[in-house]
């Protein structure tokens, strides 16, 4: 995991995207083109939270979200996602 200079307001959460499947589980090459979006990620940084609603996810949390939420964005030649709390939909 790497150490962002980027805070989040609010409740926003800024989450390294896991690495697509290169394979599926028999063994097969899946090409670029082909590859999906991964739903899951690491936690790197988390706003405050709202007034009255304290942030439930932490740093270093791996997480599922939706497969279109947040905003792609690119700091320091690494690719991230910021989002909602709200739009992720599970800790594992």
């Amino acid at each position: 995991m790497t150490k962002v200079n980027v805070k989040p307001l609010a409740d926003r959460v800024l989450i390294e995207p896991a690495a697509a499947e290169q394979k599926t589980a028999g063994g097969i090459i899946i090409p670029d083109t082909a590859k999906e979006k991964p739903q899951k990620g690491t936690v790197v940084a988390i706003g405050t939270g709202k007034k009255d609603e304290p942030m439930t996810v932490k740093v270093g949390d791996t997480v599922l979200y939706g497969k279109y939420s947040g905003t792609e964005i690119t700091i320091d030649g690494t690719d991230y996602l910021i989002m909602r709390e709200s739009d992720i939909v599970a800790i594992i």
